[in-house]
């Protein structure tokens, strides 16, 4: 075994919205972790796996450190937390701005409990003039003690390869965790159901995503053929959102249909034949039996 080899876990944490997905698709160079400009995207941990000569790196890319609304949103500010103490490195992803807001120091509160080394990311600097970005990054050292602060534009992929240089610094020593091979341990259905859920969310309306949840009901594969056969449901909060899901005469759920098995045969190097659903269940976001029910697991947390 190479004594000088590193693995371990690293997580990415920021508000909503500020570009986490867009960087982690940067880091890895597969699309995994779903990207929209709509908060809440991300709901479980998600794991990427980054395998190269001097190490792996084991992403874990949980929901956004917030204030809990319903029993949802404290099931993602639950993983969020306990997250940050299992990783050996916390990249915490935020804007180029000297005004520090009461969600960012919400999460510097945090980070306050735990022992993990934290690497800032300001990201979106190609929005700013440089001399901006210095008053942001003098503004955050005062809000804690950071590891190292690395400017970067996501969107660009600027600066990123200092970034996974950084994370290397502070992993520590010792073998593999996964195959040379593996980028994700999501299931594939997971990542289907997720890839269902993104396409959703670029075509629907600002309200209605939210509301949203996917389940894949069947997945099964045709060796003669190489066909995936799914069928999914798209499961939302309010009967008005089920005539928007599904458009006139259908057209949206077919846009929302179209795009997804585009990007699944892409990911399952197959054809899909891709049947979706829609169905209305009030309150899923309030209900521990439906949320467990769309996978999302207490007992996971």
């Amino acid at each position: 075994m190479n004594e000088k080899y590193k693995s371990g876990f690293v997580t990415l944490i920021g508000r909503p919205n500020v570009g986490k997905s867009t960087l982690m698709n940067h880091l890895i160079g597969q699309k995994i972790a779903i990207t929209s400009n709509k908060p809440q995207t991300t709901r479980n941990k998600i794991q990427t796996v980054f395998t190269s000569e001097e190490g792996q790196i084991i992403f874990v890319d949980t929901p956004g450190i917030h204030k809990a609304k319903n029993k949802l949103g404290e099931y993602m500010v639950n993983v969020a937390e306990r997250t940050l103490n299992e990783v050996d490195v916390v990249l915490w992803l935020v804007e180029p701005t000297t005004f520090i807001g009461a969600g960012e120091r919400h999460i510097a509160e945090q980070l306050g409990r735990v022992k993990t080394p934290v690497i800032l990311i300001i990201n979106k600097t190609d929005m700013v003039k440089k001399e901006e970005i210095a008053k942001s990054i003098e503004a955050y050292r005062k809000i804690y003690d950071f590891a190292e602060i690395i400017p970067v534009s996501a969107l660009r992929g600027e600066n990123t390869k200092v970034i996974m240089d950084m994370i290397f610094k502070y992993l520590p020593y010792g073998p593999q965790f996964y195959d040379e091979d593996t980028v994700t341990d999501q299931p594939q259905r997971q990542i289907v159901a997720e890839l269902i859920r993104e396409k959703s969310l670029h075509a629907l309306d600002e309200e209605i995503p939210h509301g949203i949840a996917v389940s894949v009901d069947k997945m099964t594969y045709r060796k003669k053929g190489n066909i995936y056969d799914i069928d999914a449901t798209i499961i939302c909060e309010r009967d008005s959102h089920k005539g928007i899901i599904i458009g006139k005469g259908g057209s949206m759920l077919k846009k929302i249909g179209t795009n997804a098995r585009y990007e699944m045969e892409m990911l399952l190097e197959a054809k899909v034949n891709l049947q979706l659903w829609v169905k209305v269940k009030k309150d899923w976001r309030d209900s521990d039996f439906l949320l467990k029910n769309y996978g999302y697991n207490k007992k996971d947390i």
